[in-house]
């Protein structure tokens, strides 16, 4: 995973990459907790490891840029 530093802050953006429709509603749960609602929406998050745990369990649908 790439990381950024934004500040003193590392930071990594997420991009939705596959649709939601046809998930499970935990993975969907988890999409929208990572801040991505349509397809090809990015969002940065600060990296923590609570984020990189919802990035691994979706990662089939999103791609980390």
């Amino acid at each position: 995973m790439s990381d950024k530093k934004m500040g003193d802050k590392n930071t990594v953006t997420v991009k939705l990459v596959r649709s939601i429709a046809g998930t499970r509603e935990s993975h969907r749960a988890t999409v929208r907790g990572l801040g991505l609602r349509k397809l090809n929406s990015q969002f940065t998050l600060e990296d923590t490891p609570a984020v990189r745990g919802m990035i691994t369990k979706v990662a089939y649908l999103v791609k980390v840029l």
